[in-house]
């Protein structure tokens, strides 16, 4: 059975280009376009690896990993051009 990997991503170049490398190794990806999609999308698809974009329309990603937090502890992946401390510690 093929590990299966919920990508939250806004962009989309960006996503496809994800889950382009990540079905070559053989990977079940689903996309989710924004925050909200994603938390859905997560409940649908009960993935077993989470790609969380930072910055997402609808619902950022730190809202959207407390939502995740609250129902699963599924390996997520923070994905952010952010390069400050705080948010690498908000993240973890």
């Amino acid at each position: 059975m093929p590990i299966k990997v919920l990508i939250v991503e806004d962009d989309k170049n960006i996503a496809d280009l994800l889950r382009i490398y990540l079905e070559k190794e053989q990977m079940e990806c689903e996309l989710a376009g924004d925050g909200l999609v994603g938390v859905e999308k997560f409940r649908q698809f009960q993935p077993d690896l989470v790609l969380l974009d930072i910055m997402l329309p609808a619902l950022n990603g730190m809202e959207v990993l407390r939502r995740l937090r609250r129902e699963s502890l599924v390996p997520v992946i923070m994905l952010t051009a952010r390069v400050e401390d705080m948010d690498k510690i908000m993240g973890l």
